[in-house]
């Protein structure tokens, strides 16, 4: 089985980018590449809530995930959902955000419920989570909430390809095979 691991996370910083690092930072998410997917979850994957991201490999490295993000320099309540749907096969995930936490919750809701009716999928198993936060009143203050599903391991950001062609020579009955290979980078 695959894991897929969903960390939520709020951070407030001077910045709005600082504060989404710190939002990721609390999901202990925050040293790596994230490479942003759609919605499909793998029929072999297994979805994991967990309080804090495990370690995911080295630092620096590409992680896979699908991600709700919002962030806002306003006092108002702001709201990220991720919600997800798992059956006997495939299964998806679904993201929304805004001010209202049942809104975003209802939208998640309604979006799971549309995805699995369009791709005539049976899903058996329905979760949705809804982080909030007050954003701050202070002067030059920023508030990020996040929800993430992180696909499993990162990986590295360079990839070294290895290429191999196979050929046979055939001389009167008797095969001879050759392998050449070949890295790319």
């Amino acid at each position: 089985m695959k894991n897929i691991f969903v960390v939520r996370g709020v951070g407030h910083a001077s910045t709005a980018m600082a504060s989404y690092d710190a939002a990721l930072a609390a999901a202990n998410v925050h040293n790596y590449n994230l490479t942003t997917i759609s919605s499909v979850i793998p029929a072999e994957a297994t979805v994991e809530v967990v309080e804090s991201a495990p370690d995911l490999g080295p630092i620096g490295n590409q992680l896979t995930v699908v991600e709700a993000r919002v962030t806002t320099a306003e006092s108002e309540q702001v709201a990220a959902g991720l919600g997800w749907t798992t059956g006997s096969g495939p299964g998806l995930f679904y993201e929304a955000t805004g001010t209202d936490p049942e809104i975003v919750r209802q939208t998640v809701s309604d979006g799971l419920s549309s995805g699995a009716t369009l791709r005539d999928w049976s899903v058996d198993n329905r979760q949705v989570i809804v982080e909030t936060a007050e954003g701050r009143p202070d002067t030059d203050s920023y508030t990020s909430v996040i929800v993430v599903a992180a696909y499993g391991e990162s990986g590295s950001l360079f990839w070294d390809w290895l290429i191999c062609i196979q050929w046979q020579t055939i001389y009167y009955n008797k095969a001879d095979t050759d392998i050449l290979c070949m890295t790319l980078r």
